[in-house]
């Protein structure tokens, strides 16, 4: 029954166990099973609670209701979990505003973008998804796939093209809108748009840029294949030589856990300098997970009404710290079609 447990069937290892003295063998395996035994009641025990909890009040039978009665610590943990899920499938979720609503924020964005003093502009995987690679945290994405098991296809992104964001986005910084453009992407599209090396951090660096760190300043080879195929968390070296001065050469990527150590194509500098000098930030296609986690790039130091004003375009919503003037939910490739400047 619920209400017995095991440790009453073994009361001589309990006692021994209280006792304080050392434990014979077959008491501790005596022990190690009362332990087994009533974890696995708990389990079958959470498992029953939480199959009465997916029914309807109204179907549960007076047995099942007495059953969640005498479990209320369980039933409340089952209950934050399940809100817990849920929110996590509201962020995933992808949503795109009403038309209407939709046509009013577009339209207060084209008046800020021309408007701004100095509109830096955050990028992030959901700009590329039109060039067929994959995002992160969308319904298809890669962190998405994992969680539910399933493979992910892998995707050549060297015959990757930019798409209609990037050559917007380089457009706008041609006609001196845009300032700067700080990318999670190591896709290499932003450069391949047009887009200056001066005016681009990308900070998890770019797939088709090898370094010579022996040399000074660091030699770059720039290819038009990936980089990559050796390297791995911790493990930069392409397996290709520098040809002045034939140290081994290692890719920019900066992995998840590690710290970005090379100044370009990070460019970690310029981000930061172009961060303390905007009144207006515009990301594109990023949940902001990875990116909010880095204070320099918010102002934060500022006072709240001296930060840049923060407006979002993404499908999925956008976890930041301060307030946002506009979350316009539809997908970047769209809104440039919207907007005229």
């Amino acid at each position: 029954t619920w209400g017995s447990s095991p440790a009453d069937k073994n009361p001589e290892a309990t006692q021994g166990m209280a006792a304080g003295r050392s434990l014979s063998r077959s008491e501790r395996k005596a022990a190690a099973r009362v332990e087994f035994l009533r974890q696995e009641e708990q389990r079958e025990r959470r498992r029953q609670v939480s199959r009465i909890l997916r029914k309807p009040a109204a179907d549960r039978s007076a047995d099942e209701a007495m059953l969640l009665s005498g479990c209320q610590e369980m039933v409340r943990d089952l209950e934050r979990l399940r809100k817990k899920r849920e929110r996590l499938r509201r962020r995933l979720e992808e949503v795109c505003d009403e038309p209407d609503e939709l046509k009013r924020k577009v339209s207060k964005l084209s008046a800020v973008v021309q408007g701004a003093k100095h509109l830096i502009v955050y990028t992030g995987a959901g700009i590329s998804t039109a060039a067929s690679i994959p995002d992160y945290r969308g319904p298809n994405g890669v962190w998405t796939m994992l969680h539910k098991g399933r493979s992910i296809r892998a995707a050549d992104l060297s015959e990757a093209e930019p798409t209609l964001t990037h050559m917007s986005i380089a457009c706008l910084h041609n006609n001196k809108l845009v300032k700067h453009v700080v990318s999670q992407n190591c896709d290499g599209l932003h450069l391949r748009s047009g887009l200056p090396r001066e005016a681009l951090s990308e900070l998890h660096g770019n797939m088709y840029i090898e370094v010579c760190t022996s040399c000074t300043p660091n030699r770059e080879y720039v290819r038009i294949f990936d980089v990559t195929e050796r390297t791995a968390l911790h493990r930069h070296q392409t397996g290709r030589l520098c040809h002045k001065c034939g140290a081994q050469l290692r890719d920019t990527i900066v992995h998840f856990g590690e710290k970005g150590i090379l100044q370009q194509p990070l460019n970690w500098e310029a981000a930061t300098e172009a961060a303390s000098k905007a009144d207006v930030i515009l990301c594109l296609g990023s949940s902001l997970k990875v990116l909010k986690k880095y204070p320099h790039l918010w102002c934060m130091s500022k006072p709240p009404r001296h930060r840049p004003k923060l407006y979002i375009v993404n499908l999925q919503v956008s976890l930041v710290y301060y307030e946002v003037q506009h979350n316009i939910q539809m997908h970047v490739l769209t809104i440039f079609t919207f907007i005229h400047f």
